[in-house]
């Protein structure tokens, strides 16, 4: 190689390396990202996602860099014709939204960016225009018009994007909507009052039985929209996560009054059709007596109730606390039986991290005394799991788990909650 053709080749190289995926409109983002199992020569670098927070060593920090770096290449390269996300095909809004939270909170992409442009563009697609869910975010035949539409808030307001500001602004107004208030029916036609289990909750789709996992994603989304914790769909909310925690002090359904009082939370406080018995995913407490707490359900009602602004010292929020603080493990979901341990694993992991952060504590003494850098661990554990191509995957498939789109976009996003302050 002679001296020109060595210098043009290196001017070529930094070109292709300035253009790669940054904020631009042009269409090389695309087509210059490769699948993140290519040779190294043949993927062009992602620049390294800051940190706001001092709490991360720098080696955990440049891990953490290089995770959400192989995870974001993986899910550019896995996209589908149309620009969008799916699970082979199904649930298209759904992931099409989380994987756009994912992109815009990485420092080379934003609403701009031409991957973005074009995903927006498919998720917003699903927007219905009239009837009983107009200003959802969902496709009809599968349902799930809170959960899609929660998800695609989530995304809406990280991208932060004016001509979108619309779009959002309805889709909220739709799922606000959604929550069982006094005056609501139940699945079997029957009047809601305050006292009912089921008021402040929310189902899938409109007024079914509400459930945690629901009213979390809900209310994720309304935290991240601006919406303040002071609003009454908050304070109704508050309600529904106080009927589905284990501590009977401030929860008089019956299994409460039966299980083990440990503070943790449940799937959800009762049943359609039969109002004494509630539901646990991780089974029955101790002695087969109400119902037992796990992990994944513990955090989202602990970070609920913050964003609802009950206090740190409210009896409520520090009973969940000590939970944590008891059960404390990055290595499964905690709580859940032996055979169960792994089930909804990084679902555990993405409430886990948005749930710490929303305490604002940087280390955790578990219930024995022992001090946790809960980033650093949260960090070394995903590193431990990823695949050879920059994905995760969940080997325990429920809940979609399976799925390596979904779990790669969990991961991604548990891991860029612990760079944020």
């Amino acid at each position: 190689m002679n001296r020109l053709t060595a210098i043009i080749s290196v001017l070529v190289a930094l070109a292709i390396s300035a253009g790669g995926c940054r904020k631009d409109n042009s269409p090389s983002g695309e087509a210059s990202t490769q699948p993140a199992n290519e040779p190294a020569e043949q993927v062009v670098p992602l620049s390294p996602p800051p940190a706001g927070t001092e709490a991360i060593a720098p080696a955990r920090l440049a891990e953490a860099q290089r995770l959400i770096n192989g995870g974001v290449r993986y899910l550019l390269a896995t996209r589908d014709a149309d620009g969008g996300w799916s699970i082979h095909g199904a649930l298209k809004p759904a992931i099409t939204a989380m994987v756009l939270k994912a992109l815009v909170q990485h420092p080379d992409f934003d609403a701009e960016s031409e991957v973005v442009a074009r995903g927006f563009d498919v998720l917003l697609s699903y927007q219905r225009t009239d009837g009983a869910d107009a200003g959802a975010i969902y496709n009809p035949p599968e349902g799930l018009a809170n959960y899609t539409t929660a998800v695609a808030v989530m995304a809406l307001a990280a991208a932060d994007d004016p001509r979108h500001t619309a779009a959002m602004r309805r889709a909220v107004e739709f799922f606000k909507g959604q929550q069982i208030v006094a005056g609501s029916e139940s699945p079997e036609g029957e009047a809601i009052d305050e006292a009912h289990p089921f008021y402040g909750g929310v189902s899938y789709d409109r007024h079914g039985r509400p459930d945690l996992s629901n009213v979390g994603m809900w209310a994720q989304a309304l935290h991240d929209a601006g919406v303040s914790g002071e609003d009454p769909a908050f304070q109704r909310a508050a309600v529904f996560l106080t009927r589905t925690q284990n501590r009977s002090e401030s929860n008089t359904l019956a299994w409460a009054a039966a299980g083990s009082n440990d503070g943790g939370f449940a799937y959800a406080p009762a049943l359609a059709g039969d109002l004494t018995a509630g539901e646990s995913k991780a089974g029955p407490g101790p002695g087969e007596t109400g119902l037992r707490s796990y992990g994944s359900m513990t955090y989202v009602g602990f970070k609920s109730l913050l964003y609802a602004e009950v206090g740190r010292d409210d009896p409520r929020v520090r009973a969940a606390w000590d939970w944590i603080r008891t059960y404390w493990s990055l290595d499964s979901n905690p709580n859940m039986p032996a055979v169960q341990s792994l089930q909804g694993l990084y679902y555990y992991y993405h409430a886990f991290a948005k749930a710490l952060r929303a305490w604002g504590q940087d280390v955790v003494t578990d219930a024995e005394g022992h001090e946790h850098n809960w980033r650093a661990e949260l960090i070394q554990t995903l590193a431990a799991r990823v695949g050879d191509d920059g994905s995760w995957v969940n080997d325990a498939d429920r809940w979609q788990e399976g799925s390596p789109v979904l779990v790669t976009t969990y991961a991604v996003i548990t891991l860029q909650e612990t760079l944020k302050k």
